[in-house]
């Protein structure tokens, strides 16, 4: 299998400059797949922008290939969540957040091929009102565990391609149950709980990556036979 290369973000709250985003984009090649994790923009859980959060074309100017939503990007009104969308172009990949007729909100995971590897990726948030919560009738949203659907998608995923990617935003913990419960899936890349791996960790058999917060990582890894390398370059 020919070698894979994968840079990761999370948790920028807000703080993705000009400076990082031209030097995401000078590793950026077309052997290299850039994924981010959450949190991105600057609005809290349950802000409103006024204008358009300025990550977005950030992100998409550094080659993002696709993200998963963080709390910050989530919201209990329909008209709000857009607001906070507003001016994304890159895929966004979330497979447990629904509207109340049941829909999914963004794709679930989406396939790439680089360097002729077949890549299959999805994404699962932390959880904002769940169906059992008080809170419930007054969203227009209801989201899903993460884990189940994540179990679920990696079983589907599995046969169709050569390696499995779960974008995350649900913290270390619940990354590492993860990997114990699903050893479909070869990488996950975390966010939400801030944790800086310096170097990807082997649970079970599932790689883990993540890059703490606030801009001070990325993560520059490379796939190669099952084994994840790489490490965490300062960006500050």
């Amino acid at each position: 299998m020919r070698l894979l290369r994968i840079l990761h973000t999370n948790d920028f709250h807000g703080t993705l400059s000009d400076s990082i985003t031209d030097r995401i984009a000078d590793l950026k090649d077309e052997s290299t797949l850039f994924f981010d994790t959450g949190d991105c923009i600057r609005s809290g859980n349950l802000a409103i922008p006024l204008r358009p959060e300025p990550a977005w074309p950030l992100l998409f100017r550094a080659g993002c290939d696709a993200s998963v939503p963080g709390n910050r990007e989530s919201h209990v009104l329909r008209g709000a969540m857009e607001a906070k969308f507003a001016g994304c172009k890159h895929p966004v990949l979330c497979a447990n957040w629904f509207d109340k007729r049941g829909r999914l909100i963004f794709d679930p995971w989406k396939t790439f091929e680089f360097s002729g590897i077949k890549v299959g990726v999805f994404g699962v948030m932390v959880p904002i009102v769940t169906a059992k919560m008080a809170t419930a009738p007054a969203s227009q949203f209801l989201w899903e565990q993460p884990l189940p659907i994540a179990c679920q998608i990696a079983e589907e995923l599995r046969p169709r391609v050569d390696v499995v990617i779960a974008l995350t935003h649900i913290g270390v913990a619940k990354d590492r149950e993860l990997a114990q419960r699903q050893p479909g899936i070869d990488v996950i890349l975390g966010g939400h709980s801030h944790t800086i791996l310096d170097k990807p960790e082997l649970v079970a058999k599932t790689w883990i990556a993540q890059g703490g917060s606030h801009g001070k990582f990325l993560g520059n890894y490379q796939w190669d036979d099952s084994i994840l390398s790489g490490e965490l370059l300062p960006l500050r």
